[in-house]
């Protein structure tokens, strides 16, 4: 899997650089989300711009990284979704559970207010 990882404001920002989120990626997303959630960080922003599609694998490893930040006490946000990706989270009913931003700086600023 190609990726970045930055760190702005106590959060860590993971930036896919796949436009498929599916089996071949879903697993090395899940190792590198649990590392992220065992760090210092506040939580972990996964930055899913170049990301043009997404399956249930995908969805998959992305809740894992929910409920493995929830268990470290650490929020995992989306930002920049596509409009399929968003859908897929839709169907599945997901987007209660999944909180996500079109703007990086409100998603940032989630971080902050939720730890305040």
């Amino acid at each position: 899997m190609h990726y970045t990882v930055e760190h702005k404001n106590d959060v860590s920002i993971l930036r896919v650089h796949h436009e498929r989120l599916d089996t071949e990626v879903a697993h090395d997303l899940k190792m590198e989300l649990l590392k992220l959630v065992s760090g210092k960080n506040k939580g972990i922003l996964l930055d899913l711009k170049q990301v043009h599609y997404a399956d249930s694998t995908g969805l998959g490893a992305i809740l894992f990284g929910i409920r493995q930040g929830r268990e470290q006490g650490r929020d995992l946000k989306l930002v920049h979704l596509n409009e399929r990706v968003l859908n897929l989270i839709r169907i599945a009913k997901l987007d209660d559970v999944i909180e996500s931003f079109d703007n990086e700086d409100e998603a940032l600023a989630s971080f902050q207010q939720a730890a305040g």
